[in-house]
């Protein structure tokens, strides 16, 4: 449970009351209580009203709100309002504003703009968080504790890269090192003095995003820049843990956002939080991978659905509205999946700026007789009448598919084998084939324990940390089941590459060598060729993007290349180790092969999916004090039928029983308790 004062799933979301003038505000207080909400979230961007000028601080404003809420009922997520420093600050001390990729100081604007290795930004920040902590720290409506907001994009000032050259001496120890590290032998990079090395931008190393002439270099300036973020963090974490000790503290992430390595914030976040905005068409299986990579981030604890739209968005190309019922059903995905929240961005729709027709609670003709209105104040309902039933409940999950940021640094700034390769789409085609089927599955990090689980995916894992290969092989000695793919165990942290034959570290685990690494045209294709029925694989199937050229050192191989050259080479193989085995799928297959090749293996792990039912219906399972509770989600329009077993269960949001052929209605929900 996130915090005891409110032990149900929070729901509301953000408020701005500051954009708004007195009037507005006991509409606002009496339309919440109509939706339901319990939850506000204040204070995200305002600084400028707090600090108007360097020495002067006005708390009054919040002061009011905060008791106004907690009168009407409503608690508070409080954020610490540094995400968008003030005017005054950019005007007196210019050094706070970033500079870009290209070498361009920026002016006062836009938000998260703070350089993060400013001192004054950092001294200003964590001293308005103390602040805010040593007022607030016991009042009765704060529930937790929300630092600045949306943590992201790099700088590449002259403080940043000073920091970045104390970063680089604490990491590595002496430039010898430093430039083994970063094989600076190749294009005469060798550096002599740590006032030599520059931070790789567009006027040095990178050019067009992630393209770079130096790997090390660009990889090692993405740990620092997610480091010095986290350090801004860290920084507020600290003033407010000076006086607030027993509130919980988080801040708000983006799902699969490339910049900062979330596995290495999860380690000083209480909870994790995170805000998601899936366009219309984006699959659901991948807004499902996300919410189970945020559960991930902390071994499984739930985490807070920070903002979701209740509508649209603002800031795609495309802003559609939520069809009916599409709301509630994606928010509860989100609780099916981990989530003890249901929070918007944002209750009142803001009347000016880039925000003004994002979607929210409370629209701009400004009272409760609108579609969007009724279907979250019904949503409220439903999770008052569900209360604390659902608090902290896990899965129970017996795969794990391993996810890691490093290693997408790595996979985005390397100078081949094709630009195709999208690691995170990679990894979405091995989840998506296990959701499709409703087969469970976990995103966890290269550091999580792995005996945790049957079955352990690691898809595309170019870069093999230290000690990584030694627990893969553990876990398979020991009777667990791994499996990996081509372009896997190329390289080290540094991005150098294993010498002595490819797949590196990870070759005597595999049982097999890879010569080539084949890269497809976008409308080449090559067949996987299985030798013989096995499981559900029993005919050819379709491949492209790469293809590895592998030759067995002791393991079967299950299937070959079917065309090319490398005819008759192997495209999948088992390697037997100690109890277990591990799988090697040399090439990107297409998805009837991932469906029953993970179909196959899960059999044979005695691995089921959660319940029988047609494409559309999505199941989830969550797992509290010995209590299952079966979530039933149809993405579909129309109704469909899941067999959910003999076992009775009921279904806390209408009472009903159920057994066996289960009906789900068009975009409905079902939470099915087997509490007896």
């Amino acid at each position: 449970m996130i915090n005891e004062k409110l032990p149900k799933i929070w729901y509301g979301g953000d408020y701005n009351p500051e954009q708004w003038d007195a009037p507005v505000w006991a509409e606002d207080e009496r339309m919440f209580k109509l939706a339901g909400i319990d939850v506000a979230t204040i204070n995200v961007f305002n600084w400028a009203t707090l600090q108007p000028s360097e020495d002067t601080y006005d708390f009054s404003g919040l002061d009011e709100l905060i008791d106004r809420l907690y009168k009407n009922g409503t608690y508070v997520c409080l954020a610490t309002a540094t995400g968008a420093h003030p005017a005054w600050m950019a005007h007196r001390y210019p050094e706070v504003t970033r500079v870009d990729v290209q070498g361009r100081k920026r002016k006062f604007g836009g938000r998260h703009n703070s350089n993060p290795n400013s001192p004054v930004y950092r001294e200003y920040a964590a001293r308005l968080a103390g602040k805010l902590a040593e007022r607030y720290k016991d009042h009765p409506a704060l529930l937790i504790w929300h630092i600045s907001n949306e943590y992201g994009g790099y700088d590449y000032s002259e403080q940043s890269e000073a920091a970045f050259r104390v970063w680089l001496q604490e990491r590595y120890g002496s430039l010898d090192a430093l430039n083994k590290a970063w094989n600076t032998r190749f294009w005469g990079h060798t550096f002599y003095d740590w006032e030599e090395i520059v931070v790789p931008n567009e006027l040095s190393e990178e050019w067009n995003g992630n393209r770079t002439n130096f790997q090390g270099i660009s990889l090692d300036y993405r740990r620092f820049m997610s480091h010095s973020l986290l350090e801004c963090y860290k920084l507020e974490h600290a003033a407010i843990k000076e006086h607030s000790t027993n509130i919980p503290i988080t801040t708000n992430l983006m799902g699969f956002y490339p910049e900062l390595d979330y596995f290495e914030w999860a380690k000083y976040m209480d909870v994790i939080s995170w805000d998601n905005y899936p366009a219309l068409d984006t699959p659901v299986s991948h807004t499902a991978m996300t919410h189970d990579l945020m559960r991930g981030l902390k071994n499984g604890q739930p985490f807070m659905l920070m903002e979701q739209t209740p509508s649209q968005q603002n800031w795609m190309p495309y802003n559609s509205v939520k069809r009916p019922g599409v709301m509630r059903l994606w928010s509860y995905q989100a609780v099916a999946r981990g989530a003890d929240t249901v929070l918007f961005f944002q209750l009142r729709r803001s009347i000016g700026a880039c925000e003004k027709y994002h979607g929210a609670v409370i629209e701009h003709v400004g009272h409760e007789h609108t579609r969007v209105f009724r279907e979250c104040a019904e949503l409220g309902r439903e999770l008052e009448l569900l209360g604390d039933e659902l608090l902290d409940a896990r899965s129970a999950a017996q795969i794990g598919i391993v996810y890691d940021w490093e290693n997408r640094w790595a996979l985005d700034l390397s100078s081949g084998p094709t630009v195709a390769l999208d690691y995170v789409k990679e990894i979405h085609s091995y989840y998506d084939a296990l959701y499709q089927q409703n087969i469970e599955a976990d995103m966890i990090g290269v550091e999580e324990d792995l005996t945790k689980y049957k079955v352990v995916i690691a898809p595309v894992l170019y870069m093999i940390k230290p000690g990584f290969a030694a627990k893969v092989e553990a876990f398979v000695q020991a009777g667990g089941t791994f499996i990996t793919t081509y372009f896997s165990g190329i390289v080290n942290e540094n991005d150098l590459v294993t010498v002595g034959g490819y797949p590196g570290e990870l070759r005597k685990v595999l049982g097999i060598w890879a010569e080539e690494i084949d890269a497809l045209l976008p409308d080449m294709r090559n067949e996987i060729v299985m030798n013989q029925e096995w499981g559900q694989l029993n005919r050819s199937y379709s491949c492209g993007l790469l293809c590895d050229l592998i030759h067995s050192e002791g393991a079967e191989v299950l299937a070959q290349y079917g065309t090319d050259f490398y005819k008759g080479m192997p495209a999948l193989t088992v390697n037997r180790f100690g109890e277990g085995k591990a799988y090697y799928v040399a090439t990107s297959p297409d998805a009837a092969f991932l469906r029953a090749f993970l179909a196959t293996v899960s059999a044979e792990n005695g691995i089921a999916p959660l319940v029988s039912a047609p494409e559309g219906i999505e199941s989830v399972q969550r797992v509290k004090e010995g209590v299952s509770y079966l979530f039933l989600l149809n993405h579909s329009a129309e109704e469909l039928s899941a067999d959910i077993g003999t076992g009775e269960r009921t279904d806390l949001l209408t009472g009903k029983k159920c057994s066996g052929s289960t009906v789900v209605p068009g975009r409905g929900v079902m939470i099915l308790s087997d509490k007896q």
